[in-house]
């Protein structure tokens, strides 16, 4: 039914193969708008016949120009020499201190120049890998698009069995390359069905394995030695068969340990060469393609393919996965990831053809039922988000058969083993600070700032139109942030759209108009993110990986004192970069995220509503004061002086006009409403230097209420503002006790409390010279106010709020006192120094 243009000649094979790839392209969105004529009010047969012959039209004539454009790009590249990936600028963790040449004459360690020389004499071998990748993959990807087109989605579904059969037998026909990208697939229960990836999941340990002989002539050559001499026992066949090596179990001779013994496979290095010029001269074609029907785009998509296959080829040195794995062994310990095992490797029998590491007995997380899985996810998920975002160098190849759940209990609790790291990647720290950044705004649907942080990460240009990407933003990672994977991404993408065509022009509109680059180590980054996305899936069908990463992220922001990560706190505490302060209640979210509690609107985090059902005072103390909360400490320090200075102001304020009212109202005595106000009444102080000390010889005579005016000048409105908010913040968390401190109500309301707190701040100022006794006063004014919210609360039957915070703090360990008195202690230094610098004023002199 395909029409193809009559100017384009089919004579070539890769005319055929970019024929199927634009079929292919096409075949999603065309085959689900046809298959959408068969419900509704399309019922109807005459209107459902022309509704399919116009959905047809559109097809052909959208099938004909990919294809011509296809057919362009193809000849365009037919010309061009096809390069080697450059290594200079890789993400890929490798060693680069090796010259050895196999001989075959290929690079054990990777290098471009040698490669390139090794294709250019063996160009016949290339051209014959080229055409059987065609004549396995043309005929393939024509079948799927025929019943695509033919019977829609529901006819893809219905063949998926077949399929994926077929396509796992073309991938271990073409080898090791192509098998793992069948891997990959295997474990998206969101993009194929499962009867698809049952057939994949043969890929991952089910490889065809080659001779048990063979394997143990290599194994002999690489340990240079007779096997006998090395080990006492190991199995005849290997336990496992993976696409590049055959993994047997042996013993140690000299130490009677279980160990796994990784043989690569023969002419391996040879076939992945081969491959990585068919991937280059399709990457090649697939970005001239590119580059015609999206000519705004400034994705590299050969520097991702160069990526990948540079990462690939360097998974074959075992000697460089053997320092890989030891390294992020070491750094997990160093970091406390408990629960994850990274098995020792023996370096002494391990070469580049052959690792020999610690024995593990588990089960493969693809052989787990959901419930086991779901358990799993969460530690899996943490050792992944530390390597990506504290260590800056990730396992980039994790999939179900490289995790194994660990039989049986462990003294030292680690559930999940994690397996080959042969392929390893790193990220600068630069790069780490802005994807924390960024998956913050990304949680909190803050687009605005995620553009910015897409232009860091040079995903977006400097210059990017904002006005117009920031719609598309919301469109298009909204539904994605809510989870549940690709199936249900699609369906929300079409709702939030406003159906199909509303979607594609949005597509369109991206590809035209939004000039994004993917950066090269994205193809690596990517590679583990829709592996272990994928895994997460089949445990939890709804599984949210932005969501469900946001407490470690949380936890990331309160403990690091970097200044890029800190930023990112100020921002999300304060509300963006214009907010004018700090907004309390969220200093709670983000404690209540770190300790695992994360309140959600439904579709991201809401970081202005408290959980109801958060963590206590107790282990929000605990929290505050260990080293998890270590950025937190510091920014809360500089707030806390606002805060207690605030307190202090207003506390001592309402005390003063209780006074007042108290005098006016013969409080002192049957005379006292016919005489002045005691606080009007001139009395001798010692007042300090800006310094905070008294050097002076005499007192120096003022009216009390001139002083405490001083002390306490009015507070504007926003500081009356974000006094409110501190003292709703105390509601909320600790109780109306802790609020009445807060907000200074706590002084007046007794009638006893004023007189007692005024004349205890006044006598405090006036019992002594140093700085240190003065300070005393604020330490007693907060004891006072802290004892009547307690008294009170007894007198009157209750509980008071506060006894939680005491409570709290006697349970707190050593340590953990220590830090908060000596907080305390410098908070309480800081408020006084501030308060001696307006008594100071008070002088006949200049301080």
């Amino acid at each position: 039914r395909v029409r193809m243009p009559s100017p384009v000649r089919m004579g070539s094979s890769t005319d055929l193969f970019m024929r199927s790839v634009a079929l292919i392209l096409l075949l999603s969105p065309a085959a689900g708008l046809r298959a959408g004529t068969h419900a509704g009010p399309l019922r109807d047969s005459a209107v459902r016949r022309s509704h399919v012959r116009a959905v047809d039209t559109m097809m052909e004539a959208a099938v004909a120009a990919a294809a011509s454009a296809a057919m362009q790009a193809a000849q365009q590249t037919e010309h061009l020499e096809i390069r080697a990936p450059e290594a200079s600028k890789t993400y890929v963790s490798l060693d680069k201190s090796s010259q050895s040449l196999t001989v075959e004459g290929l690079p054990e360690v990777y290098d471009a120049k040698i490669i390139e020389k090794y294709w250019k004499s063996n160009s016949g071998a290339l051209r014959a890998r080229w055409t059987q990748f065609l004549g396995i993959s043309i005929p393939f990807m024509t079948r799927v698009a025929s019943i695509g087109l033919s019977g829609g989605m529901e006819g893809l579904e219905r063949e998926s069995g077949s399929l994926a059969r077929d396509a796992r037998i073309h991938m271990e026909e073409l080898g090791p390359t192509y098998i793992k990208l069948g891997q990959m697939m295997s474990v998206r229960p969101d993009v194929l069905p499962q009867a698809a990836m049952d057939e994949l999941m043969y890929l991952q340990d089910n490889v065809p394995r080659f001779s048990d002989e063979v394997a143990m002539e290599i194994l002999a050559k690489e340990l240079g030695r007779d096997i006998s001499e090395v080990f006492s026992f190991i199995t005849p066949e290997p336990i496992a068969a993976a696409s590049l090596a055959q993994v047997y179990k042996a013993t140690l001779l000299s130490t009677g340990e279980s160990v796994a013994v990784k043989v690569q496979r023969p002419g391996v290095l040879e076939t992945i060469s081969k491959d990585l010029y068919v991937l280059r001269r399709a990457a090649e074609v697939y970005q001239n393609l590119m580059d015609r029907i999206a000519p705004k785009q400034r994705t590299d998509y050969t520097a991702l393919l160069n990526e990948w296959a540079i990462g690939f080829y360097t998974e074959l040195d075992f000697a460089n996965e053997g320092r890989n794995q030891m390294r992020l062994r070491t750094m997990l310990e160093e970091r406390q990831v408990n629960g994850v095992l990274v098995p020792a490797v023996y370096e002494e029998y391990s070469t580049r053809r052959l690792l020999v590491s610690e024995w593990v007995d588990g089960t493969k997380l693809s052989e787990l039922p959901p419930a086991e899985l779901r358990e799993l996810v969460s530690v899996g998920q943490e050792a992944f988000l530390v390597q990506l975002l504290q260590i800056g160098v990730f396992h980039a190849d994790p999939h179900p058969g490289n995790l194994l759940k660990l039989h049986g209990p462990r003294e030292d609790g680690k559930v999940l083993a994690l397996l080959d790291f042969g392929l390893v990647a790193q990220v600068k720290q630069s790069d780490r600070d802005t994807m924390i950044s960024a998956l913050i705004h990304l949680a909190n649907k803050d687009y605005t700032s995620l553009v910015e942080d897409f232009v860091e990460l040079g995903i977006l240009p400097a210059d990017a139109n904002r006005p117009m990407i920031i719609p598309l933003m919301d469109k298009a990672l909204t539904p994605y942030i809510q989870g549940g994977g690709a199936a249900k991404y699609a369906e929300k993408i079409v709702e939030g759209s406003g159906g199909f065509q509303a979607m594609t022009q949005d597509m369109l509109t991206v590809l035209n108009e939004v000039p994004f680059t993917i950066p090269p180590y994205f193809a690596l980054l990517a590679r583990a993110i829709v592996t272990l996305e994928g895994i997460a899936l089949q445990g939890d069908p709804g599984y949210a990986l932005i969501l469900e990463s946001y407490p470690f992220i949380a936890r990331k922001l309160l403990s690091d004192d970097r200044p890029a990560v800190q930023r990112a706190l100020q921002e999300a505490l304060y509300g963006g970069p214009g907010g004018s302060g700090m907004k309390g209640n969220r200093i709670a979210v983000l404690l209540n995220s770190a300790l695992g509690i994360v309140q959600r609107d439904g579709l991201s985090v809401d970081l202005d509503s408290v959980p109801t059902d958060g963590v206590d005072v107790k282990t929000a103390m605990a929290f505050l004061l260990s080293g998890e909360a270590e950025s937190l400490r510091a920014l809360l320090s500089r707030e806390a002086d606002t805060a207690a200075d605030l307190v202090l102001r207003q506390t001592i304020r309402r005390a003063v006009g209780a006074l007042d009212g108290q005098a006016a109202t013969s409080t002192f005595g049957l005379v006292g409403g016919w005489l002045p106000s005691p606080l009007d009444i001139p009395a001798p102080f010692f007042l300090p230097d800006a310094d905070g000390f008294s050097r002076a010889a005499f007192p120096a005579f003022h009216k009390t209420r001139a002083v405490l005016e001083a002390m306490a000048p009015k507070l504007t409105q926003n500081e009356e503002l974000y006094l409110l908010s501190l003292a709703d913040l105390a509601t909320e968390l600790l109780g109306p006790d802790a609020a009445a401190i807060v907000n200074g109500d706590a002084a007046s309301s007794d009638t006893l409390a004023v007189p007692r707190l005024v004349l205890d701040i006044v006598e405090r100022f006036n019992s002594g010279s140093s700085a240190g006794s003065n300070e005393q006063a604020l330490v007693g004014a907060a004891r006072s106010l802290v004892g009547r919210t307690r008294r009170k609360a007894s007198q009157s039957g209750e509980s008071s709020s506060m006894d939680g915070v005491l409570t709290a703090y006697d349970e707190l360990s050593a340590e953990q006192r220590a830090l908060l008195d000596g907080t305390l202690t410098a908070l309480n230094s800081r408020t006084y120094a501030s308060m001696s610098k307006r008594l100071a004023k008070l002088k006949s002199y200049k301080p």
